[in-house]
């Protein structure tokens, strides 16, 4: 006499059969399945794509007569003048007192902000020392701080400095903090039964574990380094980008202006580029979408 229970057993094992016999196996399903399911590589062209397209519309909308001289300069006569100010060697100039005003304070702040996340991640003195400050610093805009550190610093060098890396600290901080805080418990059990010291765990367990945070907070960093150069140039400067800017500002060369802003922009693209060839390579290891 059969069941339902048999009848139920008897198309189990027929659907087994098929799926042995006629069907692929589970990992080619699985493999196929996430093939499909992945989007592909873009490649550097393929970044640099929605950048060139914006490009192309500038320059037909300038050329068209949509977009008046006055008010915004076509990409081409932008590129004309930069030539011509590389060419007088006054471009140069103004870009070397940029960029070491930039690196200066990127360097620092990326030194400050992930110090202050290895003490805050990995100690509790250290967290209510510290995170509570950093994250009212995160709330306070860099513009909101010029005219303290203008009475504190003056307005030279250390003053743009200084602002730059507090405002690059702030995404070091909290992303290398917040990677530091979810590293899984089991490492940490696993560096204890190995007897690591405190050293040791640092080197081989918290810093691993922290990169992939540290990477995101540096690819942030490096645009806002450019983000409050370009404020703070504009600042008691006679060099600089934001300096010739803010100059052209005065005459209605709006050429000028474009020049420098594709100069920002062309900067903070290629610092992200490093950063991710930098990031792909030091987490080569990792299986990811990305990857």
């Amino acid at each position: 006499m059969s069941t339902p229970f048999a009848h139920t057993a008897d198309k189990q094992k027929a659907g087994a059969r098929w799926v042995n016999s006629d069907s692929p196996t589970n990992d080619s399903v699985s493999v196929t399945g996430s093939r499909s399911l992945l989007p592909r590589k873009l490649g550097a062209w393929g970044l640099l794509s929605g950048p060139l397209v914006l490009l192309l519309v500038w320059e037909l909308a300038s050329q068209s007569g949509l977009l008046s001289p006055r008010q915004l300069a076509a990409p081409s006569t932008a590129i004309l003048t930069g030539l011509s100010l590389l060419a007088d060697g006054s471009l140069a100039d103004h870009f070397w007192a940029s960029a070491q005003r930039a690196y200066i304070g990127l360097f620092s702040g990326v030194l400050i902000g992930l110090a202050l996340a290895l003490v805050s991640g990995l100690s509790r003195v250290g967290e209510a020392s510290f995170d509570g400050v950093v994250q009212i610093k995160r709330a306070v805009p860099t513009l909101a701080l010029i005219p303290l550190a203008i009475m504190w610093l003056g307005i030279g060098e250390a003053m743009k400095i200084t602002l730059i890396a507090s405002s690059v600290m702030v995404p070091i901080y909290i992303n290398t903090h917040a990677a530091l805080r979810g590293i899984d418990i089991r490492y940490v059990e696993l560096a204890q039964s190995a007897g690591l010291s405190r050293w040791e765990f640092i080197r081989r367990v918290a810093l691993p574990g922290a990169l992939p945070g540290f990477f995101t907070g540096l690819r942030l960093a490096v645009t806002t380094c450019w983000t409050a150069l370009v404020v703070l140039e504009q600042i008691n400067t006679t060099e600089g980008i934001g300096y010739v800017m803010n100059r052209a500002r005065d005459y209605g060369q709006t050429d000028v202006i474009v020049v420098g802003l594709l100069i920002y922009a062309l900067l903070g693209l290629g610092s992200d580029t490093l950063v991710r060839l930098w990031e792909r390579k030091a987490l080569s290891y990792r299986k990811a979408i990305g990857s």
